[in-house]
């Protein structure tokens, strides 16, 4: 019985301490959540950064290929594609349908309420380039990977 107990409130201490953690999702907010705090980074970015408007670039080839070919493009030419709250369409999620902050940065949602560096990426590698930037795509698509190109 003693144990049984035990066993209760320690689990029951778990759970209140660890709640808020499953209970808040990262998800992906879009670009323009970004914008309000982050003016500058925004204005150069979509300014200056290629991928700011990449979804253009297979739009233009969506009549040449297949509907299994363009959805894979969709892993590198929008945000978040394949993950919770990420892109789904251009219909259902517009905002996501470009590669936004959110693609080096991570799901943006906790951030924006809690404006806390700690809730988003902020040390980017290129380990998180090479998602997209792989060699194959390098090649097949003849682009070098910018870790600085125009976000910052």
């Amino acid at each position: 019985m003693r144990f049984q107990f035990m066993t209760a409130l320690i689990t029951a201490l778990f759970f209140s301490i660890s709640w808020p953690v499953f209970a808040e999702e990262k998800k992906f907010v879009g670009i323009n959540a970004c914008r309000d705090c982050h003016e500058e980074q925004y204005d150069t970015f979509m300014k200056y950064s290629k991928k700011a408007d990449s979804f253009l670039e297979i739009k233009k080839m969506e009549k040449s290929l297949t509907s299994e070919e363009y959805a894979e493009c969709f892993e590198c030419h929008t945000t978040g594609y394949g993950k919770p709250g990420g892109f789904v369409s251009e219909s259902q999620t517009p905002d996501l349908k470009n590669p936004g902050c959110e693609v080096c940065h991570g799901p943006g949602s906790v951030h924006v309420e809690t404006e806390d560096p700690d809730d988003i990426i902020t040390e980017i590698t290129m380990d998180h380039c090479v998602v997209c930037h792989d060699k194959g795509r390098i090649d097949e698509f003849n682009f070098t990977p910018l870790v600085y190109s125009g976000a910052h």
